[in-house]
């Protein structure tokens, strides 16, 4: 059973996290650099250019990357530290097996006998229960190649259906409208297209904080006079300079698309050419609408009417507008409706396929759109391709030199395979970049599964907290220690080069795999020589799919500071913009209405659970943290999670900054300090995700899944919240300062909170 071998105290102790810093007084000056390469950040999707200064094999500072056209040098908190990553106490640095004999709680074994070990449990359960009793979970921060790698890894090595990405846990509900809508799942416009905006709506995106080098593309279009409406239970701090702020609920954000549809409609704000030369099945959508007056969606939304009215009337009659929208609308179990409802407001008004018009979705991952591409989704292989349809499983098993049949069917996604754990169907499982008790929704659940698994299997560079229950830990690869492509959230496909290798015992991550199957008995599938060469195979297996990387190859990446896939051939200039002149990616040419009528979240308030939580990011810290917890300049400005509630909530309860709060779910319950702000609904409390145990906000969240994306509701839970006994000091530099209380409400006009 893959239990902790010791205590969480005495694994933290030996593992980490411990925080890593520069030098006193930083690098000398006078250390001679090695050399400088460019190549680009490893955290979130944005990818953006960045120069890391080498010292004897070791990642010593960074430069700005001014020539690469995206950030243009620009870098957030999270980037300028990340060499720290490097170079760190908590690295692993030997493969280990568990020993709870060890005082440490794992033994350092050679490579054999892990290799061994790991082939071995995977033989014997397979055997024994069947080649899907054996999963695998991945991450989205593995290269193009990787990521490739493993989704043929887990199909023809494990032979097992069930494998899938934490990306479920991320972008899958943008991934499913974009498809349903547009035929295909990418940001329809670069983000070079922003500034040419007449109206930006953001919605469920905090990018000041998370994002905040897509900020500037905002700050542009500010410049030239683009009007800016932010949607969000909070006052994010972009929110403080919009032109119109919308309060949403947590999980009522269709009844506002709906109703701003409704109003469209009503005074003829609509693009009839587009609609009747390019898309399908409006009235459906505008049926639904009806059903969602500015009156009856503002008691859903909270959300006075007249915002409603006036975000439709900026919408529907600019010349061009771009929405952006992220995890806050797509984390709830109708995620997927959200976004199609998005969709429909820019359909609605001919807002595709020109400068300036598109609704896409911030991806958050480092490579969470080269990720969801080639083929490590439980439903998909490379190329965006459905395994269920057999014309797309003929083209892939002919590159792999298989036999269709070989290739297993679909999958259960992350948070089923979580669950088909408990219920004995799975025994086995391998992971690799993939934290689950962090990050996975009902941690305790999860926590639950691992302790059943007969085996499990890790492969990472840090002792992860889900890698504290590991029989085996295999040592794999930094961001900056293997050669690859990204694929940023905007489309483009980027060259990622290693400047350093693993230190110590560790290896780069596909040679770990490719040694797996090669003790398996396949390693003829998997004969190569560098990733490069996988780069070139998953190209050819992506030909003929919606995401098409045919014609890229490294040298015009490199080139080119990045290609926009789709790229169907040789010499092909690659595909910035979608959609231009209306074609969509859809058999027929035409985009999809969808009707969205409204529904509830999963869970709602009640007298026991009376207040919404949702959940998001700050901007120091990463994810799971299990790399931004390691650095100590991150960890400074945002320590440990802080509950954020209004004032008026907070009177209530007797309670003032940095008092204890209790807050309880249905699923769990934690203890944290209050930041007792202005900027978010009365009726709502904030807690970032990024910590583990008793720190893990998805100790609280629900486990519901949107039916068509299998993404779980992390927005939208219901909580009760009691004060608790102690008070923590809240210094300025632990947190920004940019919503605090003491800062007074915002001042632009219709940013104010008023529900």
């Amino acid at each position: 059973m893959a239990r902790i071998p010791i205590t969480e105290e005495l694994l933290v102790e030996q593992y980490g996290p411990h925080l890593n810093e520069a030098p006193p007084g930083g690098w000398d000056a006078d250390l001679d650099i090695d050399e400088v390469v460019e190549t680009h950040c490893c955290f979130c999707g944005q990818q953006c250019g960045i120069k890391l200064k080498v010292h004897d094999n070791q990642v010593v500072g960074f430069e700005p990357w001014y020539e690469f056209p995206f950030n243009e040098g620009k870098l957030c908190p999270k980037g300028v530290k990340r060499y720290l990553q490097g170079n760190h106490p908590d690295r692993l640095l030997h493969p280990m097996v568990r020993d709870e004999s060890a005082p440490t709680g794992f033994r350092q074994v050679t490579w054999d006998e892990a290799l061994d070990h790991v082939v071995g449990e995977i033989q014997r359960i397979q055997a024994t229960y069947g080649d899907d009793a054996f999963a695998m979970l991945s991450g989205v921060s593995l290269t193009n190649e990787k990521s490739y790698l493993v989704g043929k890894f887990a199909r023809l090595a494990l032979h097992t259906a069930n494998l899938d990405y934490n990306g479920r846990f991320c972008m899958v509900s943008a991934g499913a409208g974009n498809k349903k809508a547009l035929g295909m799942d990418r940001a329809p416009n670069p983000w070079s297209d922003i500034p040419l905006a007449d109206v930006v709506w953001t919605a469920g995106t905090n990018v000041a904080e998370t994002f905040p080098i897509t900020t500037s593309y905002i700050w542009r279009a500010r410049d030239r006079g683009a009007k800016l409406i932010v949607q969000d239970p909070r006052v994010v701090p972009l929110a403080r300079t919009a032109d119109l702020f919308l309060p949403v609920r947590p999980g009522t954000d269709s009844a506002l698309f709906g109703a701003v549809l409704h109003e469209l409609i009503r005074n003829d704000w609509l693009d009839h050419e587009f609609i009747e030369a390019h898309t399908v099945d409006f009235d459906q959508a505008a049926a639904a609408a009806q059903e969602l007056s500015p009156a009856k969606a503002a008691e859903i939304t909270g959300v006075p009417a007249a915002r409603i009215e006036e975000a439709a009337e900026l919408w529907g009659t600019s010349a061009t507008g771009m929405m952006l929208h992220a995890r806050g609308i797509e984390q709830q179990s109708k995620g997927t409706e959200n976004v199609l409802a998005a969709i429909n407001l820019g359909l609605a008004t001919g807002k595709f396929g020109k400068p300036g018009c598109g609704v896409s979705t911030i991806t958050g991952q480092g490579n969470g759109q080269g990720g969801r591409e080639h083929g490590h989704k439980c439903d998909q292989l490379p190329g965006n391709r459905d395994i269920t349809n057999p014309e797309h499983r003929r083209a892939v098993a002919e590159v792999w030199g298989v036999d269709e049949a070989e290739i297993p069917g679909k999958g259960i996604p992350a948070l089923e395979i979580i669950e088909a754990i408990h219920e004995g169907e799975i025994k086995g499982l391998l992971s690799i970049c993939f934290n689950p008790l962090v990050s996975s929704p009902d941690t305790g659940f999860t926590a639950e599964a691992l302790d059943r698994l007969e085996f499990y299997g890790v492969i990472d560079f840090f002792l992860s907290e889900s890698a504290q229950h590991a029989d085996v830990v295999l040592p794999g690869s930094l961001h900056e220690e293997d050669e690859g492509t990204s694929t940023s959230g905007e489309g483009r496909i980027i060259k990622i080069n290693a400047p350093v290798t693993p230190p110590g015992e560790a290896r780069r991550d596909w040679e770990i795999l490719l040694e797996i199957a090669e003790r398996l008995g396949k390693g003829e599938h998997f004969r190569y020589g560098s990733t490069e060469e996988i780069f070139e195979e998953l190209c050819r297996a992506s030909s003929g799919g919606t995401a098409d990387y045919t014609g890229a190859t490294w040298d015009r990446i490199v080139a080119e500071h990045g290609l926009f896939w789709p790229i169907p051939e040789v010499g092909h200039p690659g595909t910035p913009r979608l959609h231009e002149g209306g074609r969509f990616a859809h058999p027929d040419g035409r985009a999809r209405f969808h009707a969205v009528p409204y529904r509830p979240p999963a869970e709602v308030v009640d007298d026991d659970y009376p207040v919404w939580l949702t959940t998001g990011r700050v901007v120091s810290q990463y994810l799971s943290g299990t790399q931004t917890r390691r650095i100590a300049a991150l960890v400074e400005q945002y320590p440990e999670p802080l509950c954020e509630m209004h004032p008026r909530h907070a009177e209530g309860l007797g309670v003032v900054t940095g008092d204890l709060v209790t807050v309880t779910s249905r699923r769990g319950s934690m203890t944290l300090p209050a930041r007792v702000v202005e900027s978010i609904r009365p009726d709502t409390v904030f807690i970032p995700y990024h910590w583990a145990g008793d720190r893990a906000a998805n100790q609280l969240t629900n486990r519901a899944l949107d039916p068509m994306s299998k993404i779980p509701e992390y927005k939208v839970s219901a909580v009760r919240v009691a004060k608790a006994e102690g008070h923590v000091e809240i210094r300025d530099k632990r947190v920004t300062a940019l919503t605090d209380s003491a800062a007074g409400t915002p001042s632009v006009a219709g940013t104010e909170i008023t529900s």
